[in-house]
């Protein structure tokens, strides 16, 4: 498993504007390290306490992505150095962001997470109410979060028509909130067995894993 030739085989498939995003859950520092030598800056993470870990014995140029599901309760394990949070579905986790960005004097990018997959077990947000945060005044009053874009994850299945159909739900939702919102830049979604649909769909940014580092341990 060569991590830096996968890397440039992926990048080498990317439209220059498309941001990849590693995701190195679970993967040893000794993984990491080999992809941050072959030029990736962009890590990924799903648990709090591993991302922390790794941040403390990595490079501080690496850009952090919590793309996990978050508990409100850890957002302040990762507050000084999160460089973007992916999954965000609901106002009070957005209220505690805002809450510790302010500790930190910093303002943290996230994005709302909205649910297209068809399973139950995924998180997310209907559009309509995540429409309904972007332009509550509560959402206004927050000075240290910002909302940047949209993420959603499609349906765990082989069928491509099913899961272009969610891809287009998302790059729709994604287009109406940019008409509103200058903020709106990101649309998250792509990952390493969907990436490429996701691209052609409108992706701004995927997340690949196994990929990049091989099946998950």
């Amino acid at each position: 498993m060569n991590i830096a030739t996968n890397i440039q085989k992926i990048e080498a498939s990317l439209p220059p504007e498309v941001e990849l995003i590693a995701v190195s859950k679970t993967k040893p520092i000794e993984a990491i390290e080999q992809a941050y030598q072959a030029g990736q800056r962009h890590f990924g993470e799903n648990k709090v306490q591993e991302m922390v870990q790794k941040q403390e014995l990595l490079h501080s140029d690496i850009k952090w992505h919590m793309i996990g599901h978050l508990q409100r309760n850890k957002v302040k394990y990762m507050a000084s150095f999160v460089h973007l949070i992916h999954g965000v579905d609901n106002l009070p986790l957005l209220k505690e962001i805002n809450k510790q960005g302010l500790k930190h004097n910093r303002t943290i990018d996230c994005l709302l997470q909205i649910k297209i997959a068809q399973e139950e077990t995924k998180f997310g947000l209907d559009p309509d109410l995540a429409q309904d945060i972007l332009r509550s005044d509560e959402y206004a009053d927050l000075t240290h979060v910002c909302i940047v874009g949209v993420m959603g994850m499609a349906s765990f299945t082989t069928d491509q028509s099913q899961v272009k159909k969610e891809f287009d739900l998302l790059k729709s939702t994604f287009d109406l909130f940019q008409t509103y919102d200058i903020n709106i830049q990101i649309l998250s979604m792509g990952m390493s067995d969907d990436y490429p649909l996701a691209v052609e769909c409108g992706s701004t940014m995927v997340r690949v894993g196994s990929k990049i580092f091989g099946e998950r341990n």
